[in-house]
């Protein structure tokens, strides 16, 4: 996903430009961090406050410069309006949040007005078309059939979106599908240029399991995997990015 993200950014905006980024339910702040020591200028929107001290935690161990690029704010994604100006930011990041919100649109309609003109709002969702292949590839088959009718929550979904963990814990995630979306990205003026499958070939691997030594291998072919047809489309996960108008 960080590859994917990166190459979005690199397509949509000037090398070198010191980007504003929010990134909404930064969890531990993977990315959030990964994209101040890029050399943008991050916050992070987070309300557990388990993950948030784990976030300060990681940003003390930074050099001053990227600590100093990077700022944390407890809060609620669907409180954007009150800590933020419309237009405030270059990128918005809602990554693993929307499968935690039973009326995902007002929140990504409050995270659009965020953006500025030609602004990336990058998505990271629950598949919910395809909500059958994991229960189904681990030989549940009642569970795969209960799910091929579903987006709701099902016992074998992760929901470990920042690779820190899970980002919610207690919660029930459901899914969304694509055509849903891609009416309301462009419904909200931040229509859907491009979208990536997330964990396509792995997503039966245990959350407790070692990295593979062929890492490298593995993500090359998720990375392939990701952006081609048919295979983005039974992907866990989808990566969705919309552009504001």
């Amino acid at each position: 996903m960080a590859r994917q993200l990166d190459e979005q950014i690199a397509g949509r905006f000037p090398i070198g430009q010191r980007l504003r980024v929010l990134d909404v339910g930064m969890g531990r702040g993977t990315q959030a961090l990964r994209l101040a020591r890029a050399g943008h200028k991050v916050t992070g929107l987070e309300q557990d406050r388990v993950l948030i001290a784990a976030a300060r935690q990681a940003l003390d161990g930074e050099p001053e410069g990227i600590r100093e690029r990077m700022r944390i704010i407890e809060g609620d994604g669907r409180d954007t309006g009150v800590h933020f100006l419309p237009g405030s930011f270059d990128v918005v990041l809602c990554h693993g949040v929307l499968m935690h919100v039973e009326e995902p649109d007002p929140l990504l309609a409050g995270l659009a007005r965020m953006l500025a003109p030609g602004g990336l709002l990058s998505l990271l969702v629950r598949n919910g078309d395809a909500p059958a292949m994991r229960p189904g590839l681990c030989g549940d088959w009642a569970g795969a059939l209960a799910a091929f009718d579903t987006t709701a929550h099902l016992p074998h979904a992760r929901t470990d979106s920042d690779g820190g963990g899970p980002v919610r814990v207690g919660t029930e995630p459901r899914a969304d599908r694509l055509a849903q979306l891609t009416a309301t990205l462009a419904g909200i003026g931040a229509p859907l240029q491009s979208w990536y499958g997330v964990r396509v070939f792995c997503d039966t691997a245990l959350e407790c399991a070692e990295p593979p030594a062929d890492l490298g291998m593995l993500l090359a072919v998720e990375e392939r995997a990701g952006r081609t047809d048919p295979y983005r489309g039974v992907a866990a996960l989808l990566h969705l990015c919309g552009v504001r108008g």
